[in-house]
């Protein structure tokens, strides 16, 4: 999918980046990662022969040391006009098991393209002891709607969700909004049992979905302060 104007906002912050680095061989990445405040952190890799830390890895860490604990989106971009770079595999596990909603920018023949990071390793082994907290991804038009409780369930395609705790983001909300709540329960349902404008809609949302796709209609609520 195409980034939104926040995810361009993180490549555009690795490239930048990217362009003050090439004269020390230590340092030829840059890397920039989104939390779910809107605030951007970024970092550089430190090459070393026996292994040092790619871009992305120490981003997360400046991420951790300013005190965020989930990120929505992340892109790195190399030295000497290289540009936008994919993740390597070891990153890629790393971002999967801390981070498993996060959305990567990679490059693509029309421009960059945003990926759920499930995508870009299929079939992975799984770290038992990751963090459990999710992130579920909004339109930011229903905000009120879930913070009110009037909006509890969504529909889903190709998406992976879990029972359990959960942020929910308001994607382009101008304030970088999100809840803290709980996925309730997760059931399976087809377009043929959803009302025909309620699938026509979805369509719209999902253009590459098809006619026989397996649907998740997930059940949610918003933490209420006590």
């Amino acid at each position: 999918m195409q980034p939104l104007e926040a995810e361009q906002q993180v490549i555009d912050v690795a490239e930048e980046l990217a362009t003050t680095l090439g004269e020390n061989p230590n340092h030829t990445v840059a890397a920039a990662v989104m939390d779910i405040d809107g605030r951007v952190h970024k970092a550089v890799n430190v090459y070393h022969f026996n292994g040092g830390p790619c871009a992305e890895l120490v981003a997360l860490g400046v991420a951790a040391t300013a005190g965020a604990t989930q990120l929505l989106t992340i892109a790195a971009a190399g030295d000497r006009g290289r540009g936008l770079i994919p993740p390597c595999g070891r990153c890629r596990q790393v971002l999967l098991d801390q981070h498993p909603d996060i959305l990567v920018a990679v490059p693509g023949e029309e421009g960059p393209l945003m990926r759920p990071i499930r995508k870009l390793l299929p079939d992975t082994y799984f770290f038992p002891d990751a963090p459990t907290g999710r992130v579920m991804r909004f339109n930011r038009r229903y905000y009120e709607a879930v913070l009110s409780g009037q909006k509890t369930s969504t529909i889903r395609w190709d998406e992976t969700h879990h029972v359990g705790a959960a942020t929910f983001v308001f994607e382009g909300h101008p304030e970088f909004a999100h809840l803290d709540g709980s996925i309730t329960a997760i059931e399976s349902t087809t377009l043929s049992e959803l009302d025909p404008e309620y699938a026509a809609g979805l369509r719209g949302h999902y253009p590459a979905m098809p006619a026989d796709a397996e649907l998740l209609r997930v059940h949610f609520q918003v933490q209420r302060a006590e």
